[in-house]
């Protein structure tokens, strides 16, 4: 047996022998066909190629004289059925399609060789036929003696053992003879169908004109071939080839028809299905389109099923990739689910890594969560089976949802058997592509854009720009001292610093914002629809992420860069000139401060500049304790006993002189340096109160301003215990003041935070009352002993009725909640006699003391006469 027939045969052997066959294995399957069949092998054009040598003794030729014969040299002359059959034989192999049946062949003598021949096409990778496998058993023995033996002719066509279905009908059509195959296949006794018409039992839903066209074929003495989907009795369904012989007499009258039906479901199903899918791949199809497609055909074939497909993703959560036939809101609440054990069908499918049936979704705890969108959408049963890539990883799901409670049929599993297979492959492939793409344009070691990306996408948002008539920011990014990293710490180190400066750059950006690595240690952000006031902000926001702490290497590190920015159109109108004018910017930000950012339009830039100088004096004022606390005092209207003083923080710049709260306040909350602040507030003021209750001056409390942020922090409450601890003080000698910014805060764990602090003794008061709209809606879930009513009413009380009785309307508020209400910003004598009459508690203003520090605060205590 030559070489290539022995591998032709080897493959054939391998799927014989079922799931990875050892060698041993092949070769004993091998040699069993080459000692009990015929094997041939043809050229695509017909012409032998080689034979084993059962054949070469069969048909009495020599390997020599037969090889580059055209397979007509075996088959019969002169015989017109043969001739066609022939043609049909290679018609059918050079679609790719396997041939099956028998054969008359001819040997070198004159006399008939019969075979029961299978002949299977090997196709090249643009489908197109390269060789042709015969195997083929000799079977003229049993012809010839069912000829010599049979007494009737459908006796001598029916083979009971044979897996295709025969069925014999009489000149009318009706039924008289199936063999053993039909009722295997149909599941259909004679006596059952005994006088019935097979094409309306077995294809039901044929047209008429097909019906009529098997009727003229058989009455002009033509066989007639139909593929369809056949029912069996018990539903189930079969892709089969039905070919109807017709049987006529001398007269030319139909006396019989034989029909031979083979299944054909897998070799349809690859058509259909499997050669489009590979067809769509190979035109380059997206990945979604090609899905649907598979769906849709697969719904075709089976209407009562609904198919859907679902991608799993590396970190283990699913998305809808096709399901045509599912409402869009079905498929978008499955967006994101987990793989895991009781996530549906298909989540459970994909963490099981096996096949899921749920016959009853509203009875079964693995759609406990799912199961009220299930019906809201009429589905009740789901059988979804793992896609696993070639790698053994799952890359998805393929599920049948169905609207009545059942399970899949061998019909559904042969279907979905070629299917997954599709599915992997194109999904294996399309991570290939994704894999290969992302190295074409992507960073290796960050993950961004490279500058090939980025430029591209650059353009396009500047393309988008000019037609929408909006602005664009380019950010030109630089990590100081980059090179001193690398050198002094290697670069493992620096390499982790770029990906953690990548990975910040990233944070909180939008969909529409581009991050991407120019080269070394620069980075661009395009920014669309950002003007100059938001871009300065971003940028702040930037160098504080940055900026942040990081532990690498056993040290701890802190990303400092330098921020050049350049604006679209004012700047440049093409992100060349944008990122060269925001190259310049960025150098004149390292120039002058290091960790600053500088605009390109010189007007900008210095107003930036400033602030920077600003943020950059107060982060240093913060961190080496140059601010410095005032304390106004508060005091009780009913005998002038003092109440208590409030904490107010100062800051006098050695170059700048003295810096209104006005304007570092709100600097502080926007630079992200207010919860730092707040934490040095909390303890200067607890030991200041400390020293003064050492010394025995009677300051019954201290009040502290905190911002939002400080509620943010979940070791607020621990840090005031361990403060309160430290310098012995009781906790209801802390106030902690809070605006209604704080009721209005977003953050979720804001208000849990304000009641552990309060739990600890410490006593809340709301600043600002009533220049909000949100204070009685959130005061009764406040834990709150103290209101303060804003200074704003307490400005207009003398000449502004309404001023009086919006603060009238807040003495009674906190009356009748049992609060103390403290009237801030009184200013004169006028005022004062004002809120005594409406029966405020507690005033505090320049009438009585500006804030003062410390030393001055204990004068004024020690001078001053109660009032009364």
């Amino acid at each position: 047996m030559s070489e290539s027939l022995m591998r032709d045969l080897s493959v054939a052997a391998g799927h014989l022998v079922g799931a990875t066959p050892s060698s041993s294995e092949i070769q004993h399957h091998v040699e069993a066909i080459d000692r009990a069949m015929l094997v041939a092998r043809f050229s695509a054009d017909g012409r032998i190629l080689g034979a084993n040598r059962l054949f070469l003794d069969r048909f009495g030729y020599d390997l020599a004289e037969i090889v580059g014969a055209p397979h007509e040299l075996v088959c019969p002359p002169n015989r017109p059925e043969a001739h066609q059959q022939h043609k049909e034989l290679w018609r059918s192999l050079r679609a790719g399609k396997p041939w099956a049946g028998l054969v008359e062949r001819v040997a070198r003598d004159g006399r008939s060789v019969w075979l029961e021949a299978t002949y299977a096409p090997r196709m090249d990778e643009h489908g197109h036929l390269q060789s042709v496998l015969a195997v083929s058993a000799d079977v003229s023995l049993r012809v010839e003696h069912e000829r010599v033996q049979s007494k009737r002719l459908w006796q001598s066509l029916v083979v009971d053992e044979t897996d295709s279905a025969v069925i014999v009908t009489d000149g009318a059509w009706r039924i008289v003879y199936v063999n053993a195959g039909f009722t295997r296949m149909f599941g259909y006794q004679l006596e059952e169908i005994h006088g019935r018409r097979p094409i309306a039992l077995l294809v039901p839903h044929v047209k008429p004109a097909v019906i009529e066209e098997a009727l003229n074929c058989a009455n002009a003495g033509q066989p007639f071939r139909l593929e369809e989907l056949t029912y069996a009795k018990d539903g189930q369904r079969f892709w089969n080839k039905l070919i109807i012989n017709p049987v006529r007499d001398a007269q030319g009258t139909l006396v019989n028809t034989v029909s031979v039906v083979t299944d054909i479901t897998d070799a349809k199903m690859h058509e259909i299905i499997h050669h489009k899918g590979l067809d769509a791949m190979a035109r380059e199809t997206p990945v979604v389109d090609l899905m649907t497609m598979i769906c849709q055909e697969v719904e075709r074939i089976s209407p009562e099923v609904v198919a859907s497909i679902l991608s799993v993703d590396e970190h283990s959560t699913m998305h809808p990739l096709a399901s045509p036939s599912l409402p869009e809101r079905f498929s978008i609440a499955l967006d994101g689910m987990p793989v895991g054990a009781q996530e549906g069908s298909c989540g459970t499918a994909a963490f099981r890594r096996e096949e899921v049936v749920v016959t009853d979704i509203e009875a079964d705890p693995l759609w406990q969560k799912y199961a009220p969108l299930a019906a809201s959408f009429g589905l009740k049963a789901c059988w979804s089976t793992p896609i696993v890539s070639s790698k053994g990883l799952v890359v998805g799901t393929f599920a049948f949802y169905y609207r009545e409670k059942r399970g899949p049929d061998e019909f559904h599993r042969r279907l979905v058997s070629v299917c997954v297979n599709l599915c992997a492959l194109a999904l294996e492939r399309e991570a290939a592509r994704a894999e290969i793409q992302k190295l074409a344009f992507y960073d290796g070691l960050t993950g961004l854009p490279n500058r090939s990306l980025l430029l591209a996408k650059a353009e396009q948002a500047i393309a988008g720009a000019t037609r929408d008539h909006t602005q664009l920011a380019v950010l030109f990014v630089d990590l100081d001292r980059f090179k001193q990293i690398n050198d002094s710490l290697g670069h493992t180190v620096g390499d982790e610093v770029l990906r953690l400066a990548a990975q910040r750059l990233n944070e909180g950006r939008r969909a529409s914002d581009i991050v991407g690595r120019l080269a070394g240690d620069e980075f661009v952000l395009v920014l669309p629809q950002c003007d100059a006031r938001r871009v300065a902000d971003l940028a702040d926001q930037l160098l504080a992420n940055l900026a942040r702490p990081h532990r690498m290497a056993d040290a701890t590190h802190v990303i400092s860069a330098s921020i050049g920015i350049s604006l679209f159109p004012a700047n440049g109108t093409d992100i060349e000139t944008l990122l060269r004018r925001a190259d310049i910017a960025m150098y004149e930000a390292k120039a002058s401060y290091r960790g600053s950012y500088s605009f390109f339009s010189n007007e900008m830039n210095l107003r930036a500049q400033e602030r920077l100088a600003l943020e950059n004096a107060l982060r240093e004022a913060i961190d080496t304790r140059q601010l410095r606390l005032h304390y106004q005092p508060q005091v009780m209207l009913a005998d002038g006993r003092l109440h208590g003083v409030e904490a107010l923080t100062r800051w006098h710049h050695p170059t700048l002189g003295e810096v209104s709260p006005a304007r570092f306040i709100p600097l502080a909350e926007e630079s992200g340096l207010i919860g730092g602040l707040g934490l040095w507030v909390l303890e200067e003021a607890c030991r200041q109160l400390a020293d003064w209750q050492a010394r025995g001056i009677d300051v019954p409390c201290v009040a502290v301003n905190l911002s939002p942020t400080n509620f943010h922090n979940v070791e607020l409450p621990q840090f005031i215990s361990a403060l309160l601890t430290r310098y012995s003080l009781a906790p209801a000698r802390l106030v902690l003041e809070i605006t209604e910014n704080v009721l209005l805060d977003g953050n979720a764990s804001t208000l849990n935070i304000i009641h552990e602090v309060h739990a600890l003794g410490v006593k809340l008061s709301m600043d600002d009352f009533g220049t909000g709209y949100s204070s009685l809606s959130y005061l009764r879930r406040l834990p709150v002993s103290e209101l303060k009513l804003d200074k704003s009413f307490v400005h207009d009380l003398h000449n502004d009725q309404t001023a009086q009785t919006l603060s009238e309307a807040v003495i009674r508020i906190g009356e009748s909640l049992d609060l103390v209400v403290v009237a801030e910003g009184v200013e004169n004598e006028i005022q004062l006699n004002l809120l005594r009459q409406q029966g405020f508690h507690v005033i505090q203003g320049f009438y009585l003391s500006r804030p003062l520090p410390a030393p001055m605060l204990e004068a004024w205590l020690q001078r001053r006469e109660p009032a009364t």
